[in-house]
């Protein structure tokens, strides 16, 4: 029972978030300057055309009446049709007005479920990466209070978490893939494509884990629980893995959980350093567009997404230690 009424209300919750979100998003789209239609019909288009077009499509309509239009669609699994790309998924703002490659537009679901499986395998990778870099680092400290190793945890979370993501990536490519030839920097066309920046999302998020992990573990370690398993003849390997890195755990899952529904949102920088196709990469070429719908597509999937890891990682924690009520 508990599970279930849990399950409810933090679905209910997660559904109210993700219609404020798409309701922010939508009400702040049509307030900024510019007309995406113009992008649409292009550059050369007559003027009463592009009052045609915004008519038909409904853009001319009252914000509250769009956005009640576009809900209806959204809670049947329609996400709308992209403004500019059509559905050969080439972009097209700027062309002919005439052009006859304009007619099937793109749908925004579709564009999202082709880059998304490319987000996710870099926040995978990248997340693998980050925990190889971090969890030896911030354990070793956490077991090593106020000595060397804490201060060395200290001191490399400090450093990796001040060097900015845009200038790692660029020194990385410039080293490993232009000098060294090691691995390939920029588009996609093979799973190795996906290391480099892998590697600079990992040093981003490394010192979060680093200082959760020694903050965490130090406090296990000094509570009395450990003493009595030392009373108890329960060797020190025994110790830190049977109860300090299973009770620090919880906390290294709240983050891990945040970090990964940021990564599976688009890292927008790393993606546009090395033209990564992802969610990111599409999100920036959305705004440059003013392509609406699938910048709203993409903030109520992110939205969604967050929600939905958030409740798994809140089941796992409780599962872990039944004392946590959520």
């Amino acid at each position: 029972m508990f599970i279930l009424r849990f399950l409810a209300r933090r679905l209910l919750q997660g559904a109210l978030i993700v219609f404020l979100v798409s309701a922010l998003i939508f009400t702040l789209l049509r307030v900024v300057p510019g007309d995406p239609v113009r992008l649409m019909a292009g550059g050369m288009a007559p003027e009463a055309l592009i009052e045609q077009i915004a008519t038909d499509m409904g853009l001319r309509d009252p914000i509250y009446v769009q956005f009640a239009r576009y809900m209806a669609g959204v809670v049947q699994g329609d996400l709308g049709q992209s403004f500019v790309r059509p559905a050969n998924g080439a972009a097209v703002g700027g062309a002919s007005f005439d052009d006859t490659t304009r007619g099937e537009r793109a749908e925004v679901l579709d564009l999202i479920a082709d880059t998304a499986p490319m987000t996710l395998q870099l926040a995978l990778l990248a997340m693998v990466f980050a925990l190889m870099i971090a969890v030896p680092i911030g354990v070793w400290g956490g077991l090593r209070p106020g000595q060397w190793p804490d201060r060395m945890a200290l001191y490399l979370s400090s450093l990796f978490v001040s060097l900015p993501n845009f200038w790692l990536g660029i020194v990385l490519a410039l080293f490993l893939s232009v000098k060294l030839q090691l691995l390939p920097a920029i588009g996609y066309n093979g799973f190795a494509y996906t290391i480099l920046p892998a590697l600079v999302l990992a040093v981003e998020i490394a010192p979060f884990i680093i200082r959760t992990l020694t903050v965490s573990v130090a406090g296990v370690m000094s509570q009395n629980f450990i003493d009595i398993a030392r009373l108890r003849g329960l060797s020190r390997n025994q110790i830190i893995f049977r109860h300090a890195l299973k009770n620090s755990s919880v906390p290294l899952l709240n983050l891990l959980g945040v970090q990964f529904s940021m990564l599976l949102g688009g890292v927008l920088v790393i993606e546009f350093i090395f033209d990564y196709p992802g969610l990111g990469l599409l999100t920036i070429n959305a705004v440059m567009q003013r392509d609406f719908p699938l910048i709203q597509g993409i903030a109520i999937v992110t939205a969604a997404v967050f929600v939905l890891i958030n409740i798994l990682v809140d089941l796992a924690a409780t599962a872990i230690d039944p004392r946590l009520e959520y």
